[in-house]
């Protein structure tokens, strides 16, 4: 992920990002019908549960990016940028999370009405979350205290819980690695998030840190499982340049090509997962099979599988003083991502323990006690136009439309609620979720009415948004 101090910045990125669209053509996007499939039935999730740790949590700062020239900020109280880099690099023989309670964390996003998991196997700073027989630089090697804990091996820990708990399981894991010594290579300063040389200068350098990061993306997707998503992040690691030179010059990135030879790995990792997502973000192409706009929601419906990711707070990894968004502004950011045909991606960061933080917890438990009872209009809908209109939102499945009403925080529900819908929808009694009462639904020309019960009005069966379900006439 990346980091930045404020969200504008992220708005900023993104919309560089899918400005290239249209420079691609139908070539450039997945055929495989057995991908197509699997896609599909992804977009019916809906809604996920994303994880920031590493051993950066012991520092309560933001995850690898400290460590980056780029916007290097001394979060140590004044120690220069190479001895605070050194100190963040050993933190790996501290990090000791005996709270670690993978089976907490699957049962709680269940309990909120998560469907997908995707947790981060490996950021930025090259420390492994995962039993990797590459590098040495990982929770299970005896340089870090935790690696006589049985679930030493977080990654499977975490995806045997939530399997058990029926979610489709992700991994996160970054192709740049700046622990690696043909990536960020010592004999030379590290003044960007790029590799350090020039990759067509030194070849057998770079080949060995390309087959350190397929032999890795190999471990991750054959010693887990059947894993249904690889989600891989920093997009300045491609083969070419042509269709983001605005990110690119936006970054300051070196123009290197830095080629890692996707379809080698993509044909590998799908030996032992043959209907493999694979999420090579901002990488626009055949390995992308959904983007992800990060942390905004996009105005309208996108042309393409998509997925808002999140996070609950302002920081990825947890910050001890954070502060999280409400329950009522996630409900509401969850129902928008869905009428646009999205997925939403929520991400919370462990702390240096292995808890989730408290108030995460109880964001969590409030968003399951609304999807309890409206969960059936979000999961496998599609977006029906207008998608949305003024405090409205719009989905439909199986020849129904669902109406949310968003409410503020401590707002009243509104005894009439008026809309324009082009498709016919059957007038009368509809059903509110909720509740047992129903409403009335009139029409007058292409305006509909909501006539809503005194009864409901007085006590609405939900805090955030109120469903309501509407009958298509064909």
């Amino acid at each position: 992920m990346k980091y930045c101090p404020k969200n504008i910045l992220f708005v900023l990125i993104s919309i560089l990002l899918y400005l290239n669209l249209s420079a691609q053509t139908e070539k450039d996007f997945e055929t495989d019908p057995i991908i197509l499939d699997k896609l599909e039935q992804w977009q019916d999730l809906k809604f996920g549960f994303m994880m920031h740790w590493g051993m950066y949590a012991q520092w309560s700062t933001v995850e690898s990016w400290s460590i980056c020239n780029e916007e290097w900020i001394d979060h140590r109280h004044g120690k220069p940028y190479c001895e605070y880099k050194t100190e963040y690099q050993a933190l790996n023989e501290s990090f000791n999370p005996i709270k670690f309670n993978p089976e907490y964390w699957a049962e709680l996003a269940s309990e909120a009405g998560m469907k997908y998991v995707v947790f981060t196997t490996k950021h930025h700073d090259g420390f492994c979350m995962f039993d990797s027989k590459e590098t040495t630089y990982t929770i299970s090697d005896p340089s870090c205290p935790f690696h006589s804990n049985p679930r030493a091996d977080v990654t499977a820990a975490i995806v045997d819980a939530f399997r058990k708990k029926d979610f489709w399981t992700g991994l996160y894991f970054s192709k740049p690695d700046w622990h690696h010594t043909d990536y960020w290579a010592p004999e030379w300063a590290t003044p960007d998030r790029s590799v350090n040389y020039n990759p067509e200068n030194y070849p057998e350098r770079w080949q060995k840190f390309c087959d350190f990061t397929f032999n890795q993306i190999k471990e991750l997707t054959t010693n887990y499982g059947d894993i249904d998503i690889l989600w891989l992040d920093g997009g300045w690691i491609r083969p070419e340049w042509s269709l983001n030179d605005e990110y690119r010059e936006w970054l300051g990135c070196k123009q290197w090509i830095q080629d890692i030879d996707m379809p080698k790995i993509a044909k590998m990792a799908r030996e032992n997962n043959s209907d493999l997502l694979i999420v090579d973000r901002t990488v626009h192409g055949k390995y992308e099979n959904y983007q992800t706009p990060e942390q905004l929601v996009p105005d309208s419906i996108l042309p393409f599988p998509w997925e808002t990711c999140m996070s609950m707070g302002h920081s990825w990894s947890y910050v001890e003083t954070d502060e999280y968004k409400s329950t009522n502004t996630l409900i509401h950011i969850l129902v928008d991502v869905v009428s646009k045909g999205g997925n939403y991606l929520l991400n919370v960061g462990p702390d240096p323990f292995g808890e989730l933080p408290p108030t995460a917890i109880n964001r969590m438990k409030e968003i399951g006690k609304w999807m309890k009872i409206n969960g059936d209009a979000i999961y496998c809908t599609r977006p029906v136009f207008p998608y949305k209109q003024d405090n409205l939102r719009f989905t439909q499945k199986d020849g129904k439309v669902y109406v949310f009403c968003m409410l503020d925080e401590n707002e009243s529900l509104s005894k009439s609620i008026e809309f324009n819908f082009d498709m016919n929808l059957k007038t009368g009694k509809i059903k509110v979720f909720g509740t047992n009462s129903k409403a009335g639904l009139s029409k007058s020309k292409d305006r509909y009415k909501i006539d809503v019960p005194q009864s409901v009005v007085n006590k609405a069966p939900c805090e955030h948004a109120v469903v309501f379900e509407m009958e298509i006439i064909e």
